[in-house]
């Protein structure tokens, strides 16, 4: 019996595009490994004398348990900002390197008040992480992509449709 190709879904996009949401149920309804770059990096921060921003770290460790868990058959789904071009072609490399289908998902709420209240509002569920202000999430440094991707649209598609959509789309 031939072993399943593992899937290695990528989900980027600004804070409180509703990246996380989708991650969480895509993982819950898949069953797959989960990897959230904002969950590594604050345990480095809270575990070592290391400060944010950590530039590179946190996506390598990422890189690291997300090729290690692809190898091991397991489909993975990462969740974080994914803002470089540089990150974007690692995780890409972190699939191929493994034998796995690359799926990369870019996150974005299109209706700028919903998306600045989500960014005033919600609350944070990594002990110590710092949320950044709408202002931050303006001026963060997020290259435009330069291939094709799945683009989802939070403002229109609730989480489950978006769930259905990269499946299907990996």
């Amino acid at each position: 019996m031939i072993a399943p190709v593992p899937r290695l879904v990528v989900i980027g996009g600004l804070p409180g595009s509703g990246k996380t949401t989708v991650a969480h149920e895509l993982v819950r309804a898949k069953r797959a490994a989960f990897v959230r770059i904002d969950a590594i990096e604050q345990t480095i921060t809270d575990w070592s004398s290391l400060e944010k921003p950590l530039g590179p770290v946190g996506y390598g460790v990422g890189y690291a348990l997300a090729g290690e868990q692809l190898r091991l058959g397991l489909d993975v789904v990462v969740e974080c900002v994914n803002p470089l071009a540089i990150t974007r072609d690692a995780w890409v490399r972190t699939g191929t390197d493994a034998r796995a289908r690359v799926a990369e998902v870019e996150v974005i709420c299109s209706d700028k008040q919903e998306h600045r209240r989500r960014v005033e509002t919600r609350s944070v569920d990594i002990p110590g992480l710092l949320l950044p202000t709408w202002q931050q999430v303006l001026e963060r440094e997020y290259e435009p992509w330069n291939r094709p991707h799945l683009v989802l649209d939070t403002a229109v598609l609730a989480a489950a449709d978006c769930v259905a959509a990269i499946w299907d789309a990996s």
